[in-house]
């Protein structure tokens, strides 16, 4: 039997790479391994479950069987890559080599971890997948009070949803307004004082610097010198592109896994795509350039090599309490903001001195113009 295409990740990336490739190729052996337990499942659905009352089981949507069945091929749960042998086209697991037509990394990105003092460091809870949703959900059942460390997309997002589902709700973060590196301050501004509206408790510019026990609880300290009572911690800081053990294989990584607009790497039939990959210079850790991607890849390797192109890609940001969605200005364009409305209801533009529109952050009533906004918008990659 000829060797399979492996794909290494069973995320959105992985498991939607397979079904595009497989509407174009129903032939070719097709093998996907996951260190986790293979279930599909959307994972910006892991920040709306508190609100909505879902556990891990009803955020699946299928089980790994039924999505080996369904894409005829196998998946490998609870599987660890050891190494990756690019000159024989081979891969590790413990000493069993497994070879392969062509190799897929859609493995994503960890959370980052930051140390703290304290003897309470196992009730810090990083969200990055359905089993770490599974784990928080269980630690969080008969609690009430969450301390959220970032303020950052995904930290405001669990804030609101949290909020929702009948949590207290702190914030921590060194910075001076939520999602600094996404959004205008005045589209800031109105997230936050939508979720400060719901109860949402911001605490701006200190670090968390000692977690410990106390009582039945825990105790937060900042390096402000406010003390925070807690139940359980949630880790939002960011995630950072799983690099190591393609960087062991001898690819070329950046930020992430170094990949054209074919999205290969610097190696001959090993691609990479999703939250690991750096697509011509840009990591995008978002769901539309995931999409993109894999409808590109899938015809590459079914043989008719496809460039990726990214369109405009806003990001519809899950803070219901204050909607929002943003259109970040791409990378090496500058322009000038420009702010219209007031309170919850913020449209910031920003256009170059050709008056083109680069990109936008539109909050409440205001995000009704993104449709029209965005066939104004440049593409990210043309």
């Amino acid at each position: 039997m000829s060797a399979p295409v492996v794909i290494i990740g069973t995320g959105l990336a992985g498991y939607n790479l397979a079904r595009e490739f497989r509407k174009l190729d129903s032939e070719t052996p097709l093998l996907l391994i996951t260190a986790d337990d293979g279930r599909s499942y959307s994972k910006p659905m892991l920040s709306t479950g508190f609100g909505k009352n879902k556990d891990a089981d009803e955020l699946c949507m299928a089980q790994p069987g039924a999505m080996a069945e369904q894409l005829k091929a196998q998946v490998w749960t609870h599987t660890r890559v050891k190494g990756i042998d690019p000159g024989h086209k081979r891969l590790w697991i413990g000493d069993e080599a497994v070879y392969y037509r062509d190799l897929v990394l859609a493995w994503g990105a960890e959370t980052i971890r930051v140390p703290i003092e304290g003897d309470a460091g196992d009730a810090v809870f990083p969200i990055n997948d359905l089993e770490d949703y599974a784990r928080f959900r269980a630690a969080a059942a008969g609690k009430h009070r969450v301390l959220i460390l970032g303020a950052g997309l995904i930290g405001c997002e669990f804030a609101n949803d949290l909020i929702l589902g009948g949590y207290e709700v702190d914030l921590v973060a060194p910075c001076e307004q939520v999602m600094p590196t996404l959004l205008h301050p005045a589209a800031a501004a109105a997230v936050k004082a939508g979720l400060e509206g719901i109860g949402a408790r911001f605490h701006l510019g200190p670090v968390l610097t000692r977690l410990q026990r106390h009582g039945q609880g825990l105790e937060a300290h900042l390096s402000d010198g406010t003390v925070i009572d807690c139940d359980l911690v949630v880790s939002a800081i960011g995630l950072r592109p799983r690099v190591d053990l393609a960087a062991a294989a001898g690819l070329q990584t950046g930020r992430g896994v170094v990949v054209d607009r074919y999205l290969q790497t610097s190696h001959a039939n090993i691609h990479a795509l999703g939250d690991c990959a750096e697509v011509d210079g840009l990591n995008l850790l978002y769901v539309m350039p995931l999409m993109s991607s894999a409808r590109a890849l899938a015809q590459t390797l079914a043989g008719t090599p496809t460039a990726v192109r990214y369109g405009p890609m806003p990001i519809t940001v899950k803070t219901p309490v204050c909607p929002l969605v943003v259109s970040p200005v791409p990378r090496g364009l500058e322009g000038e903001w420009r702010v219209e409305g007031q309170g919850a209801d913020i449209k910031a533009m920003c256009h170059d001195a050709e008056g083109q529109l680069l990109g936008y952050a539109l909050t409440g009533a205001a995000v009704m113009e993104r449709l029209a906004l965005n066939k104004a918008l440049p593409a990210l990659l043309a």
